[in-house]
């Protein structure tokens, strides 16, 4: 079944990708000529703005043109503007980088946020196309809770029941994540085996139905969307590039196993761990990946060996790791007994670091993972640090006057440290309250504390300097050092 369901795609896609070539195209070209006219009169149309020679449009190319096929007899359109053709109107409608997506709802455009698999592209159009809330009837009730893969249905007496209003706010702040349709239809009760009022969630993975657990007119918007985000996960679902973000925004630790995809054993293994995901669902969200796709995401959570199927739990939060022994199998028992212990906080997140310098030859000091609370959170000391990239061109630049604004500080060097991190090579501990999102990011610790002060200033040695003296808490000026009086011949320095 699985393979003809993926022959069955690939079919489709090299059908799309020869319909564009003979120029049979379900897509609209547009121009700076007919581009008002055509989009504007439409309630809703998806515009690419792509340049020929992109690879990622390329790669786009026969989603998009299966995605416009299946939404043309839905009565919604898709079209694409040359960017290289028509510079002026793609600069016009702000296009920085390609493919961009828009979408149009009567000439106003917004952007697209789904992902852009074909698939992807005719459910989230699909669900911009419908109100909010669909009127769910006899007639479409099988077809509206099997139009996506996450469908809440409310079943009220009316449509002014509580907590129909709830529902509707809801569903308008979650309308392009998830379907959302009412009934009051008495024909439909029947057919769903529902007593209103009552909220169920279609799903086309784990338990197909689920109903809120709580009295229902009671419930509020944010209850209703915080109860379908659970629910939106599965079990045990694979994890990738499309759909990472769903994990992530979710805020619960991510617990992963590696599986290397030609592995016979590879069903088995998952389905092994799925009793554990199972007893932690709600606290830690388990999935499976593909381990030579995604080689080097294991070693960034500190899998040393390329072997398996490995395990490992991270704390998405505090981006800490724990990964499981590669020495040892994994089985139900040791993944239960493992996720327990992290669960209740006996496990020990592993840090990647470098080793501790032996010395420390340069006016900037150098801090590691396993040296940076004893260094960076003494007390004493203020610490201006820099977290680089050894691949970071902006970092190469600032280098030279980082170690001048260090040389500068050398006299105080007891009271305040000039440091710098390679982040990349090492992992923050705990008490870190931050986490580094591009390089080089420049942050300042004054002395007594533990709060952060980020430099937003420019990289001039004179704003650095000017930044330092501003924040210290210790004094800047160099001790002076004690003299030896001798009453008949004046006075020499120790």
């Amino acid at each position: 079944m699985r393979f003809s369901s993926l022959f069955s795609t690939a079919s489709t896609l090299l059908l799309a990708s020869l319909a564009l070539a003979d120029g049979d195209s379900d897509v609209i070209n547009l121009t700076e000529t007919d581009f008002e006219s055509i989009v504007s009169p439409e309630s809703l149309m998806l515009v690419e703005f792509f340049a020929p020679w992109c690879g990622h449009c390329k790669a786009l190319a026969p989603h998009y043109e299966e995605a416009a096929t299946e939404l043309k007899g839905k009565g919604i359109k898709l079209a694409k503007v040359d960017c290289v053709d028509q510079a002026d109107l793609c600069q016009a409608h702000g296009v920085q980088g390609y493919p961009t997506l828009k979408v149009f709802r009567n000439g106003t455009p917004a952007d697209y946020s789904g992902n852009r698999k074909a698939d992807g592209i005719i459910s989230y159009m699909v669900k911009q196309s419908l109100p909010a809330v669909t009127e769910v009837t006899a007639a479409n009730f099988d077809e509206v809770k099997a139009a996506d893969k996450i469908v809440a249905l409310a079943f009220l007496p009316s449509a002014t029941t509580p907590p129909a209003a709830e529902f509707s706010k809801a569903a308008e702040a979650h309308r392009e994540d998830y379907l959302f349709g009412l009934s009051t239809d008495e024909a439909v009760f029947e057919k769903a085996g529902v007593t209103p009022p009552a909220i169920v969630l279609y799903r086309s993975f784990d338990d197909p139905e689920t109903t809120y657990p709580y009295p229902v007119p009671s419930t509020s918007s944010e209850d209703l969307a915080d109860w379908i985000k659970g629910l939106a996960i599965p079990l045990m679902g694979e994890v990738n590039a499309e759909n990472y973000m769903v994990y992530a925004q979710s805020g619960k630790p991510l617990a992963y196993l590696f599986i290397d995809p030609t592995d016979e054993k590879k069903d088995e293994v998952i389905a092994s761990i799925k009793p554990v995901a199972a007893e932690h669902k709600g606290h830690i969200n388990f999935v499976s990946i593909d381990a030579i796709k995604f080689g080097d995401h294991a070693k960034a959570l500190n899998l040393a060996e390329p072997k398996w199927p490995s395990f490992v739990i991270q704390d998405l939060s505090q981006q800490l790791k724990y990964p499981f022994d590669q020495e040892k199998a994994i089985t139900t028992e040791s993944i239960k007994e493992f996720a327990a212990a992290f669960a209740a906080g006996k496990l020990e997140p592993q840090l990647k670091s470098q080793p501790v310098p032996a010395t420390q030859d340069e006016a900037v000091y150098t801090v590691v993972g396993k040296s940076f609370d004893e260094v960076v959170y003494d007390d004493s000391k203020d610490v201006f640090v820099e977290f680089y990239a050894t691949w970071c061109g902006h970092c190469k630049r600032l280098k030279p006057t980082w170690d001048q604004l260090a040389e500068k500080f050398a006299p105080v060097k007891d009271r305040l440290i000039i440091a710098k991190m390679d982040a990349p090579e090492n992992d923050f501990p705990p008490s870190v309250p931050f986490r580094v999102q591009g390089f080089p990011t420049l942050k300042f610790k004054p002395a007594g504390g533990r709060e952060w002060i980020d430099y937003e200033g420019d990289r001039s040695l004179e704003s650095l300097v000017a930044f330092v003296e501003e924040n210290a808490k210790n004094s800047l000026e160099p001790k002076q050092k004690p003299v030896l009086v001798d009453q008949t011949h004046g006075h020499e320095e120790l």
